[in-house]
């Protein structure tokens, strides 16, 4: 390498900055935000085209009002801890650093981090055995539909017709036997068994049990990446996942005059979980998103959506989403949910590690 030129090996500086497991936020002297990474735009919620351009505080608001004002002074430096900000409607609670680039004058890095993920998570791992039966018995209402539907169908048709069906009822029984199984250890710190996964055979394989109990009306819709490689993760969870995010975009969109789910794949890059009982970070670059355009969820809820007993059907136990999400987390996976009124849509992401 020579001592003007860059070595042509190593990655240019916006690859380093997007493969960070922290947001990251380039700021101009102005403090316009210019460059942004993919765990920024995960962390805020926010795509990278609603915020390049905008001034730092309209994007982050803080609760002490002074703050901004302080680091608007040149060569201004911060580093907080459990810092309260509000990224349009949510409330966040981040860890924040705030630096000079003295290559740069007057430029600045912000880097964010989500103070609570910890918190978090030990809260869901101490509510496991409490809710762990009924979860049980809320869930196996969804493998019982399909069943009873395949039954049905079997009834009516003749040949070999009924041969898928008949599978499709011995998957089911199967699932059911252990997702008992799973449930009665849903209290425990052990995770279940990982593996390779075939994830788009998984997503298949849900999509087959929601559609019996679903409108002919609703349009599904595939956005697959087929070089996706095999995710790290249990078979049966991970379709348990994916059964009841199909199955609550499919009743959020019922109702609508053209109602459409949508199931996409893709691979992200920057996305890291710190797993706490692991004691290390964790990537977590294959992402599932299930979107419907339906109304969406009540705000008043929306903060609480994977509580346990946080409902937003009429006739909701609240059960689901709060399984959902210990199935991920147990999986070292994240799962998280947005609303855009730009286009109407609802979106729920799960991101899981890639299988070695």
């Amino acid at each position: 390498m020579s001592e003007t030129g860059a070595d042509p090996a190593l990655p240019a500086a916006r690859a380093q900055i997007h493969g960070l497991s922290f947001a990251l936020l380039l700021l101009s002297p102005d403090l316009e935000i210019c460059e942004v990474n993919p765990a920024a735009e995960d962390l805020l919620g926010l795509g990278s085209q609603r915020m390049l351009g905008r001034e730092f505080g309209e994007v982050i608001t803080f609760e002490n009002e002074d703050l901004l004002e302080r680091l608007k002074l040149p060569g201004a430096q911060l580093y907080a801890r459990g810092l309260d900000v509000k990224v349009g409607k949510r409330d966040l609670r981040v860890n924040l650093t705030f630096s000079a680039l003295d290559s740069h004058p007057g430029w600045r890095v912000a880097t964010l981090s989500d103070a609570t993920q910890g918190e978090r998570f030990e809260e869901t791992e101490r509510r496991g055995t409490l809710r762990g039966p009924a979860v049980l018995a809320h869930e196996i209402k969804n493998p019982l539909a399909a069943i009873r539907g395949a039954a049905q169908l079997l009834g009516r048709k003749a040949g070999k017709t009924q041969k898928p069906l008949t599978d499709l009822i011995a998957d089911e029984v199967d699932r059911i036997a252990q997702l008992i199984d799973r449930m009665q250890r849903l209290g425990r710190e052990r995770a279940e068994p990982v593996g390779p996964v075939n994830l788009h055979a998984a997503i298949h394989r849900a999509y087959e049990t929601v559609k019996i109990a679903s409108d002919s009306a609703i349009a599904w819709r595939e956005e697959f990446d087929p070089s996706l490689p095999p995710v790290l993760a249990n078979e049966g969870a991970l379709v348990q996942v994916l059964v009841n995010l199909m199955a609550n975009a499919r009743d959020a969109c019922a109702d609508n005059v053209a109602p459409q789910v949508t199931v996409q794949t893709r691979f992200v890059s920057g996305l890291v979980m710190n797993v706490i009982r692991l004691g290390r970070p964790v990537k977590l670059p294959i992402e599932i998103q299930v979107s419907d355009n339906g109304p969406g969820i009540d705000p008043a809820i929306r903060d609480d959506i994977f509580e346990p007993f946080v409902s937003n059907k009429t006739n909701g136990q609240g059960l689901g989403l709060a399984l959902v999400q210990k199935l991920v987390r147990d999986m070292d996976g994240r799962i998280s949910h947005e609303r855009d009124e730009a286009t109407g849509w609802t979106h729920f992401r799960v991101h899981l590690p890639m299988a070695r």
